[in-house]
C-alpha cells in the first residue's frame, strides 16, 4: 500500500467518525449515522477523483473504504454517549483528519504530474469538501466557513507547502509530511488560540 493510499484510509476513518458524531448530535438512526459518516469520509476524495478524471473513483475501485467508514459509524452509534462533549471531540477529530486528507489530495495530484495550482486545489478539495457536505446535510453552519476559523486557509497553506517542497527540496521526499504538519499547526492554532484572518466588516457609506 502506498503512502497516499494510507493517507486516504486514515482520512476516511477519522472523517467518518466526525460525521457520525454530527449524526449523534442530530439524533439520527443507525442508517443515518452510516450515511453521514460515508458522505463525510469520501466526499472530498470523490470530487477530487472526478475533477482529475481518475477512473474509477477510489472507493469504487476499493469498496473497503466504505466498509471502514460504516464500521466507524456503528462504533460511534453505540459509544457517542460516553463522550462528555461530542462537539469538541468532533472539532478536534476534524482537525486531525484535515491535514491527512489534504496530504492525500496533494499526493494524488503530484502522482499524476499535475501543476502546482492543481496540486494545491486538489489538497483543499479533498480536505474541505467532505466536512462541508456533512454540515450542509444536517443543517449546520459549515465549519469551513465559520468566522474566526482557519480551515480552508490551513488546507491551502499545507498543500502549498507540499508544492514548495517538490519544487525546491526534491531530494527530501517529505512533502506530504510537511503538508500535514503545516495544515495541522494552523488548524490547531485556530482551535486553541483563536488564530484567524481579518474578516470583512461593512461600513455605512459616507453621506
Amino acid at each position: 500500500m502506498t503512502l497516499v493510499s494510507l493517507l486516504d484510509y486514515a482520512s476516511v476513518i477519522v472523517f467518518a467518525i466526525t460525521g457520525a458524531l454530527v449524526a449523534s448530535r442530530a439524533q439520527l438512526d443507525l442508517v443515518g449515522f452510516m450515511f453521514i459518516a460515508c458522505l463525510t469520509a469520501v466526499g472530498g476524495g470523490t470530487i477530487r477523483d472526478l475533477l482529475l478524471d481518475r477512473n474509477p473513483v477510489f472507493w469504487i475501485a476499493d469498496p473497503s473504504y466504505l466498509g471502514a467508514a460504516s464500521l466507524a459509524a456503528v462504533v460511534v452509534f453505540f459509544s457517542a454517549h460516553l463522550l462528555e462533549s461530542r462537539r469538541r471531540a468532533m472539532v478536534w477529530l476534524d482537525a486531525l483528519a484535515l491535514p491527512v486528507a489534504v496530504g492525500a489530495g496533494a499526493g494524488v495530484a503530484l502522482n499524476l504530474d499535475q501543476g502546482p495550482v492543481i496540486v494545491v486545489l486538489m489538497g483543499v478539495v479533498t480536505g474541505c469538501m467532505g466536512g462541508l457536505m456533512r454540515d450542509v446535510v444536517v443543517g449546520d453552519v459549515p465549519l469551513v466557513l465559520k468566522q474566526g476559523e482557519l480551515y480552508v486557509t490551513a488546507a491551502f497553506a499545507g498543500a502549498a507547502t507540499a508544492v514548495l517542497f517538490t519544487m525546491y527540496l526534491p531530494q527530501h521526499p517529505y512533502e506530504l509530511l510537511a503538508c500535514a504538519a503545516v495544515t495541522f499547526v494552523l488548524r490547531a492554532g485556530s482551535v486553541l488560540f483563536g488564530w484567524n484572518l481579518p474578516v470583512y466588516k461593512s461600513t455605512p457609506p459616507k453621506s
